[in-house]
């Protein structure tokens, strides 16, 4: 790979001195650059072969990092990173894990804040502005916001208080038709409009709502850019560049199949096959998605409901099979659960499927549309637990999230036959708001029939009796539940066995049967402890002399930490647990 003019630039300011011939020829190699290492490690593809060009220009006009870019999601972010002094990190197969997929203020002063969620840009540009004026500062202020990004409700109070402040903010819009998935919303509409009309539509969103705005026809040509970045540079109000760019710029497969290629594992380049791939393995999206289409088929008032993420929550067929009882609210969490909410009190049966680290966004939705008014609505949350993912897109916070509401039943099924139970309940039954955290691990089949009859709350299931040690392992790590116990055997300790399937509620009656024979239970929670569901149990005994162990994770941001290592720090391995048991027990021995 022929780096003629990357070898060339290694900061920002070496951009300066090229010519637009250099320029262009700089796209291309980063271009073939991010191509080579996107498809070795995995990551975002189509966004960021898309923002080249866009990149390019805004460093060659602008003054990174005096004038500050905010990159909205920056999962568009990497030519940004190669031009900032980062590019071995993209060059260098031995520095490919030495950054993070998104912009990290700890990685360069050219990076601002730690981004990783969506419709964020606007608002913090906002807030650079505003801190810029009061303390007396000049430079530019500008956001990246991919038009996807636009159907996010933070991003329209951004842009209303943006456009309002009468000071120098820039947001540019990088309108490449998608989102993760295809865009869907009535923004769209007035998009396309823009894009066909060249931005001399009369029906124009940015300039209702007072920005002075530019259309760039190409946001793949730099010389294009470059012109009008010159012209705002160092404005006195608030302007939008929309830009029409293409996803997946320069790589054809990408170009087409924009959705598959938005994110990728990685790849061969010449077979286009997963280099990792084993055997296609069923998972609790797919036998959800079979569930749910054969169910809505029957009963035409189920209906899904995504947030942009349809391919990942169990409702990719589901889209194209019954469309009619699909809906797509673009990235746009809070909205989705107030329209679950306004489904089921009309008399529909909404199941609204979320990744644990989005359903974050929806807390006030949850409480105030949904559980205060007690509509039966059902969530699924996908992803949830203790992973090696990026600290932007950990999975740990949703049990405290939800399972600390009133009206809410939150369900942890340990298995197939569990999960599709619970499914079934929660679309059928009428009282409840009923969230599933769907197990985050290969499905598990017991081959037993559970009934779907969850009615009688906070029930849980004593699957094997013992004494001395109460093992209450909850959804997926019921399982780890099941070898810490039979590894007590080795000890001779012979452990009771707990599913409790509810996360929002105590068995009461089966806690203080455990008081007789028991001297010690233990949680295990694929999630933080601090409010966690181990934390109720310990309340529960607070008063009385049985002992208690908790574990879960630690209440902490993580960034791409092996599986393993966190298991080893929070004891969360076979071994460790019983250890753990085993000092308590001895202590106990020497107490008595």
């Amino acid at each position: 790979m022929s780096l003629n003019i990357l070898n060339k630039v290694n900061e920002p300011k070496d951009l300066k001195s090229l010519s637009r011939e250099e320029l262009n020829l700089l796209s291309s190699e980063i271009r073939d650059v991010l191509i080579k290492k996107v498809s070795t490690t995995g990551g975002h593809f189509g966004p960021n072969l898309g923002m080249v060009e866009a990149t390019i220009a805004l460093h060659y006009v602008f003054n990174s990092p005096v004038d500050k870019f905010v990159y909205d999601v920056s999962h568009q972010s990497y030519t940004h990173k190669i031009l900032t002094r980062r590019k071995e990190a993209f060059i260098n197969p031995e520095k490919f894990g030495s950054i993070t997929g998104y912009t990290e203020p700890r990685e360069s002063e050219h990076d601002f804040f730690t981004i990783g969620h969506t419709s964020t840009s606007v608002s913090l540009a906002c807030g650079l502005a505003k801190g810029r004026d009061v303390v007396g500062g000049k430079e530019n202020i500008i956001a990246i916001i991919g038009d996807g990004s636009l159907s996010g409700g933070e991003a329209y109070e951004g842009l209303n208080n943006a456009a309002s402040s009468n000071k120098n903010i820039i947001i540019l819009v990088n309108d490449n038709d998608m989102s993760i998935a295809e865009n869907y919303g009535g923004l769209y509409q007035n998009l396309a409009i823009l894009r066909e009309s060249e931005g001399n539509a009369e029906n124009n969103f940015f300039k209702s709502l007072g920005f002075e705005y530019h259309f760039v026809k190409d946001g793949n040509n730099i010389e294009s850019l470059i012109e009008v970045f010159k012209k705002v540079k160092d404005t006195n109000h608030p302007v939008v560049i929309h830009m029409h760019t293409v996803k997946g710029k320069g790589y054809e497969d990408a170009e087409i199949n924009k959705e598959a290629f938005h994110w990728v594992m990685p790849f061969d380049l010449e077979t286009k096959e997963l280099k990792f791939a084993g055997q296609p393995v069923k998972s609790y999206a797919n036998i959800t998605e079979e569930f749910l289409i054969e169910k809505a088929k029957k009963d035409s008032s189920i209906v899904a409901i995504t947030a942009a993420t349809p391919s990942i929550v169990g409702v990719n067929g589901f889209r194209t099979k019954l469309k009619d009882q699909y809906v797509d609210v673009g990235i746009a969490e809070e909205h989705a659960i107030a329209l679950a909410s306004g489904i089921a009190k009309r008399g529909g049966k909404p199941v609204a499927s979320f990744l644990s680290s989005f359903i974050q966004r929806t807390y006030d939705q949850l409480s105030q549309d949904l559980a205060i008014n007690n509509n039966p609505a059902t969530i699924m949350v996908y992803w949830g637990g203790i992973s090696g993912s990026d600290i932007t897109h950990l999975g740990l916070f949703d049990i405290p999230l939800i399972s600390n509401i009133p009206n809410i039943v939150y369900l942890a099924p340990t298995t197939k036959e569990e999960h599709l139970a619970m499914v079934e309940w929660a679309i059928d039954q009428e009282k409840h708001p009923v969230a599933i955290r769907v197990p985050n691990m290969e499905v598990i089949s017991s081959g037993v029939e559970v009934e779907p009859n969850f009615y009688d709350l906070n029930k849980y299931v004593k699957v094997e009796d013992g004494n001395e040690v109460a093992i209450i392992g909850l959804g997926s790590f019921f399982h780890l539940g099941k070898k810490v116990q039979y590894k007590l055997k080795e000890f001779g300790i012979n452990a009771t066995l707990i599913n409790p399937r509810f996360i929002t509620g105590l068995d009461e009656e089966l806690l203080n049967e455990l008081k007789k024979y028991h001297k010690l239970v233990i949680t295990l929670e694929d999630g933080i402890l601090d409010g966690g569901f181990g934390e109720k149990i310990s309340r529960f005994y607070g008063d009385s002399s049985m002992r208690v162990l908790n574990f879960g994770a630690n209440k902490e941001f993580t960034n791409s930490v092996p599986l393993e290592v966190l298991y080893e720090r929070y004891h969360l391995t076979e071994e460790l647990i019983v250890n753990d048991i085993e000092r308590v027990l001895e202590d106990l021995k020497i107490l008595g």
